[in-house]
């Protein structure tokens, strides 16, 4: 497996990997205002068809509104693409700022249902 491509802006880095079944992005740093356009922009480049992409909050700071934003417009290009779209490793923040939204329900499957990571 090769090394991940690392792309970076001020305050976020992607390390993203391709795996046989999945395209996981780790992202580390702040997820917001200043950065959200940047991840919409790299992420849904990356995007394949009818495949799989997973986002790895893992080393994710914080994340504000803007960043919420761009997860969700992410998952909606996943879904227009029939592209599965998972969030996996949400600290506290995280879970409390899409539980807030409304929007914990539709990202919590992969913890529920014990998908299979690459």
């Amino acid at each position: 497996m090769p090394d991940p491509e690392v792309i970076s802006t001020p305050g976020l880095n992607l390390h993203i990997a391709t795996h046989p079944d999945a395209i996981v992005v780790n992202c580390r740093g702040s997820l917001t205002f200043e950065n959200s356009d940047f991840v919409k922009r790299e992420v849904k480049s990356r995007m394949p068809e009818k495949g799989r992409m997973v986002l790895d909050l893992s080393e994710v700071t914080r994340m504000d509104s803007s960043g919420l934003g761009a997860v969700v417009a992410l998952y909606l290009s996943a879904r227009s693409r029939s592209c599965d779209f998972d969030l996996i490793n949400l600290n506290k923040q995280i879970r409390d700022l899409l539980a807030i939204s409304n929007l914990l329900s539709i990202f919590e499957t992969v913890g529920r249902h014990g998908m299979r990571m690459p």
